[in-house]
């Protein structure tokens, strides 16, 4: 078969930038949840707080489109009469807790903003606490997914910040993998926290989902790695591929704010990565947990040399307190390497 021959594209040649408007108008759901609804969410039979959740959220929904209540004053609104001012969605991998909080988004009128707990911390670093909150005040809905307390800086940051927008009259929605009197446990010493998380913990009422990871219901474990001549080749003859070095990837992204990362992966169409290997390094590693979520929001297909893509983070590192956020990112690094493969001639 002739193929095109293009000149390959790499993301270290990338240096994206944003303005302050385009920061906030990316708070929205990404393309891999553009279309989805609560009537596209398939419940597991077996697990019926799947379907229990999608009849909560729906009725949440109905809660916070009805009109806003009169202000109060100029600078507060008045908080909704019953239940609390957000609902959390707790449950493990791949159950479908970012599709229901997407048609949570969908199903209610704006304004209203959606996005990672890493790219709101990431939005108050980049615009400072009050302009963010300014920012952040006059929605109706805010939706925060994938929740995680990684350091006490965050724990003070997100209990002050959520504290306002619940005294502004916004709504606030949520999933994770931890409770929310968990949130920190393992990281850091949360019990010297226990004001902020209890405060955090007060905002929402929690629907708990069960279930297997949906990724990988049935399928086989991460694909073989490829030879480096074979994914140099699909990123030389892939129209929109980006080709790059993981070594040089991986310090490339330290150049980058991670509010940034989206830029740097928009309209890629497959990412080829050489000789991948275990990340050893902290920081290096929770870098690369960003990209994937931000490659795994665009549907970008990932081929790669080197070793298996489910062994990207060291033992040690998945065992320790950020290892939800690391298996979170291999479970979606994997499902993206499927989709990879079937690429491959």
């Amino acid at each position: 078969m002739n193929r095109l021959t293009v000149v390959p594209e790499s993301l270290t040649a990338r240096h994206p930038s944003l303005t302050v408007a385009g920061l906030v108008d990316e708070f929205v759901p990404p393309p891999h949840f553009v279309d989805v609804r609560f009537a596209t969410y398939v419940p597991d039979p077996a697990q019926p707080t799947q379907a229990a959740a999608v009849g909560a959220l729906a009725a949440f929904a109905g809660r916070v489109s009805e009109p806003a209540p009169a202000r109060r004053s100029i600078f507060r609104r008045a908080a909704p009469p019953e239940g609390r001012a957000g609902v959390y969605l707790d449950g493990g991998f791949g159950v479908g807790k970012s599709h229901l909080l997407a048609s949570l988004w969908h199903a209610v009128p704006g304004p209203k903003r959606f996005g990672t707990f890493v790219e709101y911390t990431n939005l108050v670093g980049v615009l400072g606490f009050r302009t963010a909150v300014e920012a952040l005040k006059e929605n109706r809905l805010v939706c925060i997914d994938e929740f995680e307390l990684d350091d006490p800086g965050d724990t003070v940051l997100m209990s002050t910040l959520l504290g306002e927008l619940v005294d502004a009259g916004v709504q606030l929605a949520a999933t994770s993998n931890t409770l929310p009197d968990k949130l920190g446990e393992g990281r850091f010493a949360a019990d010297d926290f226990l004001r902020e998380i209890q405060g955090l913990s007060a905002h929402f009422d929690v629907l708990r989902i069960e279930g297997e990871d949906y990724r990988h219901r049935g399928l086989p474990p991460a694909p073989d790695p490829l030879a480096d001549d074979i994914v140099r080749a699909l990123g030389e003859t892939t129209p929109g591929a980006a080709l790059d070095e993981f070594g040089a990837l991986l310090r490339h992204l330290a150049t980058i704010h991670p509010s940034r990362y989206g830029a740097l992966v928009s309209g890629i169409d497959l990412l080829a990565l050489s000789q991948v290997r275990t990340i050893t390094d902290q920081a290096q590693a929770l870098r690369m947990v960003v990209l994937v979520d931000r490659l795994y929001d665009r549907d970008v297909p990932v081929v790669a040399s080197g070793i298996p893509l489910d062994r990207l983070f060291s033992e040690e590192m998945l065992r320790g307190g950020y290892r939800k956020k690391y298996f979170r990112a291999v479970s979606r690094l994997v499902a993206l390497a499927r989709d990879g493969q079937s690429m491959v001639g």
